[in-house]
């Protein structure tokens, strides 16, 4: 799945790093069931942030957001990212 933002509706969600991951997740939740996986099938995910002093709160966001399921991950700092998002998750899944 490529990069989700924390946007629903053309923008994106109010509230921040916590937020935007929250909707990130589901998100790519949403785009996994159009294939018909599901968040338990991720294998890998990458995730950019704009701050990595913002990691131990996307940390938090993004395990409530994956549950029990820990896929492999990489988390990355940029400098920026699309439409002025702070958290991009991008995902890696396997059906078999």
């Amino acid at each position: 799945v490529s990069g989700q933002l924390g946007m629903t509706d053309g923008a994106l969600v109010p509230g921040g790093v916590t937020a935007q991951t929250a909707q990130a997740v589901e998100n790519l939740k949403a785009q996994l069931a159009t294939m018909g996986a599901t968040i338990a099938d991720v294998k890998k995910t990458m995730c950019f942030l704009t701050d990595m002093a913002d990691f131990p709160v996307f940390n938090e966001a993004y395990v409530a957001g994956f549950g029990e399921h820990r896929p492999a991950r990489s988390t990355i700092g940029v400098a920026a990212l699309p439409m002025g998002g702070v958290v991009e998750i991008e995902a890696w899944a396997f059906v078999g």
